[in-house]
């Protein structure tokens, strides 16, 4: 069973809103929307007009009329079928058409929103549920857009042409066929508003489904080797059910529409057939009149169980589009630096950053590289602080390390240096000048991360390494691969330089990725370089490859290093050493073996480095 809080993600936001806010992308296509809504109005003026000419031809034949009025009615009902004809061919292609560029236009937008996005909404949102919202969600979108939109309109038009021609024959029958239109109106509501409820659950069931799909396949090598498969399926099953659960709720309420209205209108049908016999019976009406009352009460019936069969898919898209416009509706990175990079500023190839003064003016100061917290304070929300009064110095050239137990807060550190993430107090000076005043691209192009865990992309091996600076040239490229030590390995590559990757470059060795990880830092030639270990899961020989690399790629640079292993902070400047987020001793390695505190007790073996 759902929990409250569950029950309250599903419940209706504001579907009004969200159809008005779909319709308002029609506006950067005016021309094709308006083409493709006279079309459809045409095509549906002429099937109104043709069923009208049912009552003269018919009245002209039981009368015993002259048949040549019949074959002027016939022919003037002939090209109301051609207008009919060509009109929805137009219009449907011109939906179809619209329909396309709204969607395409929707996922641009999507993946351009989400690139601003910051790290901290990627952090609390699965993989597999912004996939899910990518494909599943625009799919069904695009799917309303193509079918129901056009449907709407048609029904729209019909159903108003319809009933000013039903009213010109006769105002009675007319009042009957309201009465049962109104019966019928108050049923979608109420079926149309359970059934939008349950598609939204639906969706969301999907996305959770989607996203744990996601997880266990990137999982797979731990699922095993812990023996998780069967707790694995068991929690599939679980969400699988309760998918299906959804999905079932959702089809039922989708698909009873089609039927009761079905009936109502075979009953309506019946209802107009007696009281307009009567009526032509008491010469009110003619038999033409009747007939041509009988085919509109059919014509009026048709649209308004099309769009009752349409509202299942209707329904759906708004909950997808409603997760769509939740995604557009994240606030983006927030950037207010007015400190902005200057390459070559004194002709020598050096970098400055460029200060505005409070004259107007501007102060060009040299980039070297030091790095200053003062007093910072950070939590990741509010109730919870993860750093307490950091106060640290870097000067160029040196290399800091940050050693300490798990979640005490080394990663968060460089992750404030680079402005992932904004901190509560304190200041970071770089250079002297306050990082949040440094244009957020501007800072991050000084700096470059070796990570951990490797993310490489589909593309050439030299692709990759230019990653890092996209305008280098392949001589600037092979450059960086030697001095990471990976050039020996990429020349005995099938094509070498352009040897194509697969995602995440696995066609290529741990050890191979992470060579091509420190080339991709070393082509970008930053100032400050930060290195979460890159070395805890290779093999020895790997691990010296790597090193070397890495030392070359740290000279003159301000190195900022989250240790895994003791062994390879002993040659830093100066060592952090961390617990629930506060610096507990500092100093080289000598010094703080000295101390015998917690960074000796960490050498010595008798506490572990998480």
């Amino acid at each position: 069973m759902m929990d409250k809080k569950n029950k309250a993600a599903f419940k209706p936001k504001n579907p009004k809103m969200t159809l008005l806010r779909l319709f308002s992308y029609y506006r950067y296509y005016k021309g094709l929307f308006i083409f493709g809504i006279l079309s459809i109005i045409l095509a549906s003026l002429g099937e109104v007009a043709a069923n009208g000419m049912l009552s003269p031809i018919i009245d002209v034949f039981v009368s015993g009329g002259n048949i040549n009025d019949a074959l002027r009615f016939i022919l003037i009902m002939a090209g109301f079928v051609l207008l009919i004809a060509l009109g929805q061919y137009m219009g449907n292609r011109t939906m179809a058409r619209l329909a396309q560029k709204i969607i395409h236009k929707i996922r641009e937008e999507m993946f351009a929103h989400m690139e601003k996005l910051p790290v901290s909404y990627f952090d609390t949102h699965s993989h597999g549920e912004l996939m899910s919202t990518f494909t599943n969600d625009v799919d069904m979108l695009n799917q309303s857009l193509e079918q129901a939109v056009s449907q709407i309109l048609v029904s729209i038009v019909t159903v108003i042409g319809t009933f000013i021609m039903m009213i010109i024959i006769s105002p009675i029958l007319t009042l009957v066929v309201a009465i049962m239109l109104i019966l019928m109106f108050v049923i979608i509501k109420y079926i149309g508003s359970k059934s939008a409820n349950y598609f939204r659950n639906q969706q969301l069931r999907l996305a959770d489904m989607n996203g744990y799909i996601e997880e266990m396949m990137s999982g797979q090598k731990v699922v095993k080797v812990f023996n998780y498969e069967e707790r694995a399926i068991e929690d599939f099953r679980g969400r699988n059910d309760e998918l299906r659960k959804s999905s079932s709720k959702a089809s039922t309420f989708g698909v009873m529409l089609m039927p009761i209205m079905g009936n109502l209108t075979f009953i309506l049908y019946s209802v107009i057939a007696m009281l307009g016999s009567f009526l032509v019976i008491k010469n009110t009406l003619s038999v033409g009149n009747i007939a041509a009352f009988l085919q509109f009460t059919r014509t009026i019936s048709r649209p308004i169980t099309m769009v009752s069969n349409q509202l299942n898919t209707l329904f759906a898209a708004l909950a997808g589009a409603e997760r769509i416009f939740s995604i557009l509706d994240e606030e983006v990175e927030k950037d207010e630096g007015d400190v902005s990079l200057v390459i070559d500023c004194n002709g020598k190839g050096n970098h400055c950053w460029k200060v505005p003064k409070a004259d107007g003016n501007f102060e060009n100061i040299p980039i070297k590289g030091y790095v200053t917290f003062k007093d910072v304070d950070f939590g990741y929300v509010a109730e919870k602080q993860v750093l307490k009064n950091i106060n640290l110095y870097a000067k160029p050239g040196q290399k800091i390390a940050f050693v300490g137990s798990t979640g005490a807060g080394k990663t968060t550190i460089t992750n404030l240096i680079n402005r992932f993430y904004e901190i509560n107090d304190g200041a970071i000076l770089y250079d002297g000048v306050d990082i949040r005043r440094i244009n957020k691209f501007d800072l991050r192009s000084t700096m470059s991360i070796v990570l951990q865990d490797v993310h490489l992309f589909e593309g050439t091996v030299a692709d990759n390494i230019r990653y890092g600076r996209l305008d280098a040239s392949d001589e600037e490229v092979e450059e960086a691969a030697k001095l990471a030590n990976a050039d020996y390995f990429i020349k005995h590559l099938p094509q070498g330089y352009d040897t194509m990757l697969t995602v995440d470059g696995q066609n290529l060795s741990q050890g191979e990725r992470q060579l091509l990880s420190i080339a991709r830092a070393a082509i970008a030639d930053p100032e400050i370089l930060i290195l979460d270990e890159a070395t805890s899961s290779v093999d020895t020989r790997t691990e010296k490859l790597i090193s070397e690399g890495m030392d070359k790629l740290m000279e003159g640079r301000t190195t900022f290093v989250i240790a895994h292993r003791m062994s390879t902070v002993r040659d830093s400047n100066a060592i952090m050493v961390l617990e629930q987020g506060e610096i507990i001793e500092r100093g080289n390695h000598d010094e703080l073996m000295a101390q015998k505190g917690r960074y000796y007790s960490l050498n010595a073996g008798t506490i572990e480095l998480d």
